[in-house]
């Protein structure tokens, strides 16, 4: 179902065609990286969080790690990510497919600056076996995104 909501989403902005479904798992990084053919920075992983108990999510390059101190800066606390079990519910997608693409209303996407180094970049599609394949002027235009933020190490 999450698959299907998400592909979805994308066919609205027609871009279905670049859905990539795989006959093994993409729900991690380096999983998504082999199943594709592409550094794992590349791979835009998605990050579920709860500030001020409301979900979120952060799009970070797949070589990208939160940096405590400027999310604290950037939202006004801790770094708490979501637990395994809410993320669904919370979010729409279950862990390994959690995507910017068709999640609940409610939920704020950021996309983080590790981002912008790329040409391609390849979030997941709603599913721990599928990704596609955006720009990021692709990623602005068909999300819903709060803004462009700064909370991930240095690379």
């Amino acid at each position: 179902m999450s698959f299907e909501r998400a592909k979805e989403y994308l066919k609205h902005y027609g871009l279905e065609e670049r859905i990539m479904e795989f006959s093994v798992s993409s729900a991690t990084v380096s999983e998504a990286a082999a199943a594709i053919g592409c550094d794992e920075a590349e791979i835009a992983k998605t990050l579920s969080f709860l500030v001020a108990d409301q979900p979120i999510l952060i799009v970070a390059a797949g070589d990208a790690r939160i940096e405590n101190g400027k999310f604290k800066a950037e939202f006004h606390t801790k770094a708490k990510m979501i637990p395994f079990a809410l993320v669904e519910e919370l979010i729409g997608h279950a862990v390994g497919g959690v995507c910017p693409f068709g999640v609940h209303p409610e939920v704020r996407i950021f996309l983080d600056r590790s981002l912008q180094r790329f040409e391609h970049i390849y979030p997941a599609c709603g599913s721990a076996n599928s990704a596609v394949k955006l720009t990021v002027p692709e990623l602005e235009h068909i999300t819903d995104y709060q803004k462009w933020v700064d909370v991930c190490k240095d690379a």
